[in-house]
C-alpha cells in the first residue's frame, strides 16, 4: 500500500450534513408537492400560512435554525395528514366502489427514514412516510393507489340486525 487514501473514502468522510443555519433561515426553500415553498418569517399571524409558493412561518427573525425547522415540519406534517388522507378516500372510492359496506383505510404517518413511501399496515391502514408530501401529487396518487391494491380483501359480515358490514 502506498499510504495515499483513496479519494472515494475522502468523499465519503468528508461529506457530512449541511449546516442547519444553511437549511433553515427566512428566505429557504422548502420541498413540497414537487415544488419549493420559500420561507417567511414574521410574527404577524398565529399559525403557519401557506399563500402561493410561499410559508409563512409564525417566528421572529431571530429564531433559531431548529425553531425553524420545528415549525416548518410541523407544518408539512399536518399538511401530509389533511392530503394523504384526502388522496386515500379518493382512490378508495375509485378502486373499490363496487365493494357495498367497505370502508376507506386509516392513515398512519410514517417517520422512518427507510422504508417505502406506503406500506398496509393491520387490515385497514395504509402507513405513509410523511414525507411523501414533498413528492408531486401524481407521485403520491400512484404510491397511494398501489398501498390500496396491496390491500386485503374486507370480509363483508352482519349487524346483530342482519344488515351488511365491512370488516377491518
Amino acid at each position: 500500500m502506498n499510504g495515499r487514501r483513496n479519494p472515494q473514502f475522502a468523499l465519503r468522510l468528508d461529506a457530512g450534513q449541511p449546516d442547519p443555519a444553511d437549511v433553515w433561515h427566512d428566505g429557504a426553500t422548502l420541498d413540497y408537492l414537487g415544488g419549493k415553498l420559500r420561507l417567511l418569517l414574521g410574527t404577524e399571524q398565529r399559525d403557519a400560512v401557506r399563500s402561493g409558493d410561499t410559508l409563512a412561518l409564525p417566528l421572529p427573525p431571530q429564531a433559531s435554525p431548529r425553531q425553524i425547522q420545528d415549525r416548518a415540519e410541523a407544518w408539512l406534517r399536518e399538511e401530509a395528514t389533511r392530503l394523504l388522507q384526502q388522496v386515500i378516500d379518493q382512490k378508495f372510492l375509485e378502486r373499490r366502489s363496487a365493494a357495498a359496506g367497505s370502508r376507506a383505510p386509516r392513515l398512519a404517518l410514517s417517520f422512518a427514514a427507510r422504508g417505502h413511501w406506503v406500506e398496509v399496515q393491520a387490515p385497514n391502514t395504509l402507513r405513509c412516510n410523511w414525507r411523501l408530501i414533498q413528492q408531486p401529487l401524481p407521485a403520491i396518487e400512484q404510491a397511494i393507489a398501489r398501498g390500496i391494491a396491496a390491500l386485503p380483501p374486507q370480509q363483508a359480515g352482519f349487524d346483530l340486525f342482519g344488515m351488511p358490514t365491512a370488516t377491518g
